[in-house]
Formats: C-alpha cells, sequence, structure tokens
C-alpha cells in the first residue's frame, strides 16, 4: 500500500479494452513528511478528487482481485481516500 496525492485525470484515446469506462488518475507519491516522492497512475474505484490523499493498492495481482480477473493489465488501484494520519 502507498499514500499519494491525486495530481489529475489521464485520458486516453487509445488503450486496452479493460479501461474501458475505468478513470485513471495521476497521483503523487507521498513520503513520510508528505512531500511528493514520484507518481504513478491508478484506476480509481473510490471517485477520489484532485488534491486528495488517497491510499494506492500497488501490487497486480491485489489489484485484479479487486476486479474478479485472474488476467488484466493492471497493476495499481486507488482503494480509499485518507482522512487523517496519526
Amino acid at each position: 500500500m502507498k499514500i499519494a496525492r491525486v495530481a489529475g485525470t489521464v485520458v486516453s484515446p487509445v488503450s486496452h479494452p479493460f479501461f474501458d469506462g475505468q478513470r485513471l488518475l495521476l497521483c503523487d507519491l507521498l513520503d513520510l513528511d508528505g512531500a511528493p516522492n514520484g507518481y504513478l497512475i491508478a484506476v480509481d474505484v473510490v471517485d477520489a478528487g484532485v488534491g486528495e490523499r488517497v491510499l494506492i493498492c500497488d501490487e497486480g495481482s491485489s489489484a485484479r482481485q479487486i476486479f474478479d480477473i485472474s488476467t488484466g493489465p493492471i497493476r495499481s488501484v486507488i482503494v480509499g481516500i485518507v482522512d487523517e494520519i496519526s
């Protein structure tokens, strides 16, 4: 699991059929101090918005389990919106 901040939406006119109807978000990964430390693109299943902190599952087999598929071109899925870190 990783924590990130949603930076924007990714739009692609050509993609694998799996991504039809899926929302892809560009996410800035955050380090322990909350500073950006890389980025990734993740499928949004929780309706996150730009600027929100999110919890990302970044492991292919776990991501495929969320969508109940055995194979597919997916690795990262936004699985939660972070309200607070203590």
